[in-house]
């Protein structure tokens, strides 16, 4: 059991305040910081505290996998560890992309490694040969477009924007409203020639103007329709901002969570989240980014088929520590753990059963840890390592209340 000090990723649509805020530094912070990763990838691995120097999570399960990621792990997934922990801040949406599937993502990096592609290159698209199921749980309201809309209700907002030039394309949705319909029409929009895209584009941004500017009466569609025009602000000319109006628009409220499983399209628009996914960085990306974008690969591996009921509400047990976030995801599992000191709403410490590897992250107050006869001291926005080797280990509320997520294999 040793403190884990996350890797600091600072990209241009991060928040200067959100994971400062949560980790109690000065803000705003010198750099948009967008995401904390706390594990062991290979291109940003957490530091393990405690010892005369910091150590190299990655380096720490190289040097003895038996001992931190136990049989198990070892047994399924080799000798690393086979997920990957993060805070996620939001400040502007990141770009619209999929992930592969497993048997995707082998085929993809053994053709780039065939092409002698170097694995830092700006135009790779597989820097490994994992899948990349991924869990997002947010912290603040969290908003996201994730999976293609109901056909139906597509033909609906299309039509409401009462735009002429898009009367071809809702015929071409009418005439097939499902998976092969989607497919149809997001890849003529994905591929529109420029001087199409060009002239299509303000039509439909105009469209959400009115749309939005209408007298009382139904807006059944005002969160899409305004992240539409803010996509467009924001990243004009580009096709993903017409990808956007096909998929769900969902706001997460605290402690909601949603699964993205292989193929499924979707940006992160704004807001501060934990997500655990499988430890792979392979991203197909399909708009909204100045990073590279590749259309045919991105096709190759989308899934169209409607997504419904994409959002995860664990069913807290009264009196309970625990709740879990059930996916299929093999790689990794994430609870939540709701302490309060006083014993009233929740219990005041909670004991937990699975061996490691584990990673804790506290979100909300501070925590002791005591695995055998050691403690350690878990502040808001710390993480621990725990390996397969330490003792049974148990969490207990040092504030008021406290909130802990804890990722472990599935």
């Amino acid at each position: 059991m040793q403190l884990l000090e996350g890797a600091l990723r600072t990209y241009a649509w991060g928040s200067r305040t959100a994971i400062a805020e949560l980790c109690g530094r000065p803000v705003p912070s010198n750099h948009p910081e967008a995401e904390v990763w706390l594990g062991a990838h290979p291109a940003d691995p957490a530091r393990l505290l405690g010892g005369a120097d910091p150590v190299s999570l990655l380096e720490a399960v190289d040097a003895d996998p038996a001992g931190q990621l136990g049989d198990r792990a070892r047994a399924e997934f080799g000798d690393r560890l086979p997920f990957l922990l993060k805070l996620l801040a939001a400040e502007e949406p990141l770009s619209l992309q999929a992930h592969p599937s497993a048997i995707q993502a082998k085929e993809g990096f053994q053709r780039e490694e065939a092409a002698g592609i170097p694995l830092d290159s700006p135009v790779r698209n597989y820097r490994d040969d994992s899948h990349k199921p991924e869990l997002v749980v947010a912290l603040t309201r969290f908003e996201v477009l994730a999976g293609f809309r109901d056909p139906h209700r597509t033909i609906e907002l299309l039509m409401a924007l009462e735009v002429p030039a898009l009367d071809h394309y809702i015929a071409l949705l009418a005439g097939q409203p499902d998976s092969s319909g989607l497919r149809a029409l997001f890849t003529t929009w994905i591929t529109l020639p420029p001087p199409a895209l060009e002239a299509l584009l303000p039509q439909i941004l105009e469209g959400c103007v009115r749309y939005l500017s209408g007298g009382p009466g139904s807006r059944a569609y005002t969160a899409e329709l305004r992240t539409v025009l803010g996509l467009g602000e924001s990243y004009p000319g580009d096709a993903g901002v017409l990808a956007s109006l096909l998929l769900n628009r969902i706001t997460l409220q605290p402690g909601e969570g949603l699964y993205v499983a292989a193929g499924n399209l979707h940006a992160y628009l704004h807001g501060l989240a934990v997500e655990v996914m499988a430890n792979s960085d392979n991203v197909l990306r399909g708009g909204l980014t100045p990073k590279h974008v590749d259309v045919p690969e991105l096709l190759r591996v989308l899934d169209f088929e409607p997504l419904t009921g994409p959002v995860l509400t664990p069913s807290a047990v009264p009196g309970a520590a625990t709740v879990v976030y059930e996916t299929p995801a093999p790689e990794f599992a994430l609870t939540r753990v709701d302490l309060d000191r006083s014993g009233d709403r929740h219990p005041a410490s909670v004991e937990f059963e699975l061996a490691g590897p584990r990673i804790l992250l506290c979100t909300s107050g501070s925590v002791t840890l005591r695995s055998g006869g050691k403690t350690l001291d878990l502040e808001q926005g710390g993480a621990a390592w725990i390996a397969a080797s330490d003792p049974e280990l148990v969490a207990v509320a040092r504030t008021s209340t406290a909130q802990v997520f804890s990722a472990a294999v599935g």
